[in-house]
């Protein structure tokens, strides 16, 4: 094989193995910056909680809203999202069903 012929390749087998290497599904940063910190409660329909890791120390709260589909991130420290946290968790109990053995 020739010289033009290797570059190419080896180019392209680079290319491609650092696209699967690099998606696994996992975030190496933080996925929220800016935080809402105005009350929005009545308007979240899914509320997603990521917890800190070695990547983002910060617990990261993801509200998608009811009517645009908009994905907001919440701060964690405010008194009415600690509220939401609170139902949604006492709701998700409600609905487990209990096993009896």
């Amino acid at each position: 094989m020739s010289l033009s012929t290797i570059i190419p390749i080896l180019v392209f087998l680079t290319i491609h193995e650092g696209s699967i290497v690099g998606d696994h599904g996992v975030n190496l940063r933080c996925l929220c910056i800016n935080k809402e910190r105005k009350p929005i409660g009545r308007h979240i329909a899914v509320l997603e909680v990521h917890p800190a890791t070695s990547h983002c120390v910060e617990v990261q709260i993801i509200a998608t809203l009811k009517k645009d589909k908009l994905k907001v991130c919440l701060d964690p420290d405010v008194p009415w999202v600690k509220r939401v946290l609170k139902n949604r968790r006492a709701r998700q109990k409600v609905e487990e069903p209990t096993s009896k053995a």
